[in-house]
């Protein structure tokens, strides 16, 4: 799940300068992931983090400083990767209410691959509040611009797109709970209709 972003996001004056540095740190952060999703931030370790990673202890402290520089480095890791799956994931003649289902569909299924963003996106609320917030305000920034263009468009009705934004996003981050953690077996295109046709035609009676 990497990204060139997270890559360089190792502690200051420790960003890898090989090929070989940049394949280990991969595989810390691939270890953290698991670390921290198995057993959550406290009863992690720097030494279960290397030993998944099958990497030597002292290669850690080549790129990170501490546990808390590798687990802010994995939530950037993952907020970018979802960020970069969406927009691959969205046709670039699509706009409005079909440009977010298109983004909610590449979320769902990049949720069931990856279901420790939940455990990891959750504990940075306390473990590192301020990575906690970038990755919503981020998110959230991300889905106005769109609302922005499709208003600009006039593919969508002018409104408070910093208000829509954050309900789309909450909406999206519990479906990703329901249908792609707690269970996936429902198809999405099933759970993205539904979701399409709340936007278009919202739901009091007519």
């Amino acid at each position: 799940m990497a990204t060139d972003a997270a890559l360089n996001a190792a502690s200051p004056g420790k960003a890898p300068r090989t090929a070989r540095g940049r394949e280990t740190l991969r595989k810390l952060l691939d270890a953290a992931a698991k670390e921290f999703a198995d057993l959550g931030f406290h009863a992690a370790s720097i030494s279960g983090i290397t030993r998944r990673a099958g990497t030597a202890l002292g290669s850690f402290y080549t790129y990170f400083d501490s546990k808390e520089a590798i687990f802010s480095a994995l939530v950037k890791d993952m907020s970018e990767s979802v960020a970069r799956e969406a927009a691959a994931a969205m046709s670039p003649d699509a706009t409005g209410i079909a440009r977010e289902r298109e983004a909610l569909t590449a979320f769902l299924a990049f949720a069931r691959d990856n279901k420790e963003i939940y455990r990891i996106i959750d504990e940075a609320e306390f473990a590192d509040p301020a990575s906690y917030r970038a990755h919503y305000d981020g998110t959230a920034t991300r889905i106005a611009a769109r609302l922005d263009a499709a208003v600009a468009q006039g593919h969508l009705a002018p409104g408070d797109n910093e208000v829509r934004a954050w309900a789309l996003m909450g909406m999206n981050v519990f479906l990703g709970l329901r249908y792609a953690v707690w269970d996936d077996s429902r198809p999405v295109s099933e759970i993205t209709a539904a979701v399409e046709a709340l936007l278009r035609e919202g739901i009091a009676a007519r």
